[in-house]
């Protein structure tokens, strides 16, 4: 079994919603149909797919569910998190009895072999120059939730952090000389590896943090960046 990452598919196949994604440049020209192919060429009804957020552009459950659906029929077990597009997420339980090829994560997190998947939406970081008082609550709340998330690693029998695998949607932080809450966290749990989504755009990419810092990788998964390749995260 292998485990992949492929963030921010944006996906829109209800007939009501109307978000060509080509708008935003040539990397995003048929990009679900590139990636149906390219995930199918790679992975396998065995492995493991890591979606950290914005899965589709659906505001409500039933126009998200022709996206979900297109997901769930794609070969491998699919991890979902939240993003903050993805405005259609509502009630933990109900999501999880809809497939038995897709696990959403919320507050928890997901065992694959030795493996512990943990994460959560996460939010704007205060080192953002558009972080404003309002932004505060949900940054703190988004760091309990992934405690939490943590925490169900460490029940589930994960004693090292070096087996964890780090998910948010948002970026760790914003500016990649800052330090943020959440990579304290990760630091404390001991967690090595991080995934993360939500940034797009050649600016962004030049931006965004990826490689080692303070002892942990980070890699920045949208399907615009990886060219709508999963990425492998362990062969």
């Amino acid at each position: 079994m292998s485990i992949y990452a492929i963030s921010d598919l944006h996906l829109s196949f209800c007939p009501d919603i109307q978000k060509p994604m080509d708008i935003y440049g040539p990397r995003w020209h048929d990009h679900a149909e590139r990636l149906k192919e390219n995930w199918c060429n790679i992975i396998t009804k065995d492995d493991t797919v890591i979606l950290p957020g914005d899965i589709s552009w659906g505001l409500k459950f039933d126009e998200a569910k022709y996206d979900l659906d297109w997901v769930a029929e794609l070969p491998g077990h699919k991890v979902i998190f939240k993003g903050n597009h993805d405005l259609w997420w509502n009630g933990i339980t109900k999501l999880n009895r809809m497939y038995e090829s897709v696990t959403f994560i919320q507050n928890d997190c997901y065992r694959a072999e030795d493996l512990f998947i943990c994460g959560t939406r996460g939010w704007i970081t205060p080192d953002n120059d558009d972080f404003r008082e309002s932004d505060e609550k949900i940054y703190n709340r988004e760091m309990l939730r992934l405690r939490a998330s943590l925490d169900r690693a460490k029940v589930k029998g994960c004693t090292d952090g070096s087996h964890v695998l780090g998910v948010l949607h948002y970026p760790p932080v914003s500016k990649a000389a800052s330090f943020s809450g959440f990579q304290k966290i990760f630091e404390e749990y001991g967690v090595t590896r991080v995934i993360y989504g939500h940034i797009h755009g050649e600016d962004g990419f030049r931006n965004a943090i990826e490689g080692m810092h303070y002892g942990v990788e980070y890699s920045l998964v949208s399907v615009d960046r990886l060219s709508c390749m999963p990425i492998c995260i362990k062969p």
